[in-house]
């Protein structure tokens, strides 16, 4: 059992094991910590979303939906392997589960899988999972059929592994839905058994690295997005570049975003970066939310190749 990661901690543990991580604004105080107990926490669920869409799911995930009150889960995992942070602290995630299981999970004393589950949400004997395990939902139609990509199961790795390393805890901390809950048929599309033995092999290594790591090479200088102009934006582009921008507002304190930042340009990037124009100093008709050269140099957009 351990004390659960505070915000910050969680952050430095995911980015240390090689995650891309992007905080969702308001992420930090979007909790269930007022129906519930936080912790002590034993392990880590993964889900699948039954959804598709990297905005559409993270969004869910944060805000829920009528039957049941987000957080969904603690971070979302997109098709691109970007782990988006929606909840820091108890979350709508796993519900009730089999005691068996999660004693199993404490002492990490099972085989290939932990013992079958017989309980669930609501039944006599389950026990409360929200209170005792982080949960990652994976952006995926659990239809059997919608692909997973290799950067997204890497990150699924990475972020179990990031977890089990800051807790000293084993593979075997690390459990799908499935095996918790005996309604539950998720993650469907790739195998637990195996993600496993890939997290053992990532801890048995250094933080952040594979198996067989390459020798570090020198530093390479950060690459920025050039500026695009600003009839590229008056035209309402959808592009990876507007979303490396968003990031990057959100990041300044500026992001004036209810769901996002997408790639497509909207009233609420323009507002954005109104905000960050006014950071910078400017004011009027200087700060009309249209990017331009200087402004654009000083926040530094991430190359998005």
């Amino acid at each position: 059992m351990a004390t659960p990661l505070s915000a910050d901690a969680l952050v430095s543990a995911l980015r240390a094991e090689g995650v891309t991580v992007v905080e969702h604004p308001g992420w930090r105080t979007n909790n269930r910590n007022h129906k519930g107990s936080w912790g002590p926490v034993n392990g880590v669920v993964i889900h699948h979303t039954v959804s598709s869409g990297t905005s559409s799911s993270v969004s869910l995930c944060f805000n829920g939906h009528a039957g049941l009150p987000g957080p969904l889960c603690h971070g979302v995992i997109a098709k691109d392997g970007t782990v988006h942070l929606v909840g820091n602290g108890r979350a709508n995630h796993a519900g009730g589960g089999d005691p068996s299981v999660l004693q199993a999970v404490i002492t990490e004393t099972y085989g290939d899988r932990p013992p079958a589950p017989h309980e669930h949400e609501g039944s006599a004997g389950a026990v409360d999972g929200n209170a005792r395990f982080y949960g990652f939902e994976c952006v995926n139609l659990g239809d059997g059929h919608d692909p997973w990509p290799n950067a997204q199961l890497d990150a699924v790795e990475r972020v179990s592994a990031a977890l089990c390393r800051a807790h000293g805890w084993g593979s075997r901390s690390v459990i799908g839905h499935l095996e918790w809950s005996d309604w539950k048929s998720d993650p469907r599309g790739f195998s637990m058994t195996g993600m496993r033995r890939r997290i053992q092999t990532r801890l048995a290594a250094a933080p952040g690295r594979g198996e067989h790591p390459e020798p570090p090479g020198p530093p390479r200088p950060p690459r920025y997005q050039p500026f695009p102009g600003v009839s590229f934006f008056q035209a309402q582009p959808d592009s990876p570049i507007v979303t490396a921008m968003g990031r990057r507002l959100v990041a300044e304190g500026c992001g004036h975003y209810r769901v996002g930042p997408g790639s497509r340009w909207s009233e609420a990037d323009r507002a954005s970066y109104a905000a960050w124009q006014r950071k910078l100093g400017y004011s009027g008709s200087a700060a009309d939310g249209w990017p331009g050269p200087a402004s654009w140099a000083a926040l530094k957009v991430p190359h998005s190749s």
